[in-house]
């Protein structure tokens, strides 16, 4: 089987597009979900998060859940407000971000990405997941019959297959949505056989894919693929949602960290400790990292650049990351904070959100330190991937976010 194939996507009717695009379900909480639900029937937040239907106490992980979302999904089926494509299809995905967050576009291709390809390695990982987070998305794959929800991929510079995605996305989109945020979101549907043909080439002729975000929603559907080839419907569940953008066009927003307590030290003691690993130099405004190996550290109401010595940085495609540089020289061995994963005294903010919020969780008294790091560069995620290496936790924040909703992938 090919490394991704067109097939019959599960798309708003026309004019519905509005109505029904969301966040994605691993963005907002239940009670976040709610709120921007309320008044939108036909949101599909309830289908991606149904627990916002039922009482407030129930698990988000109860069979009930799962329930009501296939109840919810057939309820929009039965009014027409989704309907599926009558034959295969191709769909570029074209994301534009308002000048306040950088004026930035992005055009890429949703596809069914090939299951076999995410075993093989083909298609890369550079995550660890959960299996409690894997179960949760296995259980609603089985519950809709779907994949609601696209990996986002990136694909290594092709401009054969850059030309290509760019000339379906022309003229009148098929829809065309402003979220919330200000994020531009625009569909094109192609169903020309020759067009798709060579698509389906052009990514063909690539080495790799690489995930850079959906692990959770890849492994599942692995392993839905895995358990229904056991039951003898192979082809049922054989490929997974998926968008996959050109890796040079997408945009990683730093991912920074913030920390309860000194760990019974004082201000003045930790600048002097920090100095035998990095230089430090206060700072009268806000400190953006402009390079790698430079940090921003925002402690006692005071901004400081913090800049690793050059001997200190590594060679190892993961060690050498500005997220494992902070972790080995600063929040492990003078902060105490080992596992990311699972310390409750480290916080994770997006860089969308700003240098603000970082002040604002410090001054707060929340947090007594906060640090700002230089965004994660996409050829290292893709180095990280080639090694066969996993990240450390929150090492990426992609911005614009996909919405879910937009184009769904039936399983038959």
């Amino acid at each position: 089987m090919s490394l991704i194939r067109p097939f019959r996507g599960l798309r708003p009717a026309a004019g519905q597009a509005a109505a029904v695009a969301a966040p994605p379900y691993d963005v907002l909480s239940s009670d976040e979900a709610r709120t921007r639900a309320a008044g939108k029937p036909w949101s599909f937040l309830h289908i991606s998060k149904p627990e916002i239907d039922l009482p407030r106490d129930i698990d988000p992980y109860d069979p009930t859940v799962y329930a009501k979302a296939a109840e919810n999904l057939a309820k929009m089926l039965d009014a027409g407000i989704l309907a599926r494509d009558g034959q295969p299809c191709y769909y570029a995905y074209r994301l534009t971000m308002p000048s306040e967050h950088g004026d930035h576009v992005q055009t890429g291709l949703v596809a069914a990405a090939n299951v076999a390809d995410y075993d093989s390695n083909r298609i890369r990982k550079h995550e660890f997941t959960r299996p409690d987070k894997e179960d949760d998305r296995v259980r609603q794959i089985e519950a809709l019959n779907a994949q609601p929800g696209p990996v986002l991929l990136a694909y290594p510079a092709s401009a054969t297959a850059d030309a290509l995605i760019d000339a379906i996305a022309q003229g009148t989109p098929d829809a065309d949505v402003k979220a919330e945020d200000g994020i531009r979101h625009q569909i094109w549907v192609l169903g020309d056989a020759t067009r798709i043909d060579a698509i389906t080439q052009a990514f063909d002729a690539m080495n790799a894919l690489y995930i850079a975000d959906g692990h959770h929603r890849s492994a599942a559907a692995s392993r839905v693929a895995a358990a229904r080839r056991q039951q003898g419907c192979e082809l049922a569940a054989d490929s997974f949602l998926a968008v996959i953008f050109p890796h040079h066009q997408m945009k990683i927003l730093d991912y920074n960290r913030v920390v309860k307590d000194l760990r019974g030290l004082d201000a003045a003691t930790l600048l002097q400790k920090l100095a035998a690993d990095f230089s430090v130099e206060s700072s009268a405004g806000r400190v953006h990292p402009s390079r790698p190996g430079e940090f921003g550290m925002y402690l006692a109401g005071k901004w400081h650049r913090l800049a690793i010595k050059p001997a200190l940085v590594p060679q190892d495609p993961v060690a050498s990351l500005d997220v494992s540089l902070l972790s080995d020289h600063v929040l492990g061995p003078l902060l105490g904070i080992a596992d990311l994963r699972r310390d409750k005294r480290i916080d994770f903010v997006g860089g969308i959100r700003g240098l603000a919020e970082l002040e604002r969780r410090v001054d707060s008294g929340e947090m007594a330190v906060a640090f700002a790091l230089h965004p994660t560069r996409m050829d290292q995620l893709m180095a990280v991937a080639d090694s066969n290496e996993v990240m450390p936790p929150k090492s990426t924040w992609f911005e614009p976010k996909l919405a879910d909703g937009l184009v769904s992938h039936v399983l038959d």
